[in-house]
């Protein structure tokens, strides 16, 4: 699936997510509703995959994860913020360094229109 497509779907099954719930909950609840609606559209989706990080051929392991992984090809990072700023955009292009990832999803759900909450971030 090309990842234009891809982003698609998951930015719908999003907006259902924020249909359904509104604003105001834990970012590990909009975290669990996405999870079941992009697993309801088919796609293979990884929760709070681990981000070990290599310096100097070590692999170090500091705990960093990805919210949602899908498709091996995007990764989604889920806020529930006033205001995304520019440190949520550097952990999203730190996870698609680490990873190789070419495109990330930053979704913020604590804003009264999803479309309003959503950034693009390409590695």
């Amino acid at each position: 699936m090309i990842k234009n497509d891809l982003s698609k779907k998951i930015i719908g099954c999003a907006i259902e997510v924020h249909k359904q719930l509104g604003p105001g909950l834990l970012e590990s609840a909009y975290q669990e509703c996405l999870l079941y609606e992009l697993k309801q559209k088919g796609l293979k989706v990884q929760k709070e995959k681990p981000m070990p990080i290599v310096y100097k051929e070590v692999k170090l392991d500091h705990g960093y994860r990805i919210d949602l992984l899908v498709e091996e090809k995007v990764v989604i990072e889920i806020k529930t913020v006033e205001v995304l700023n520019d440190v949520h955009t550097a952990q999203v292009l730190t996870y698609l360094r680490l990873g190789s990832y070419k495109l990330g999803l930053l979704l913020n759900f604590q804003v009264s229109v999803l479309k309003n909450g959503i950034k693009r971030v390409i590695n």
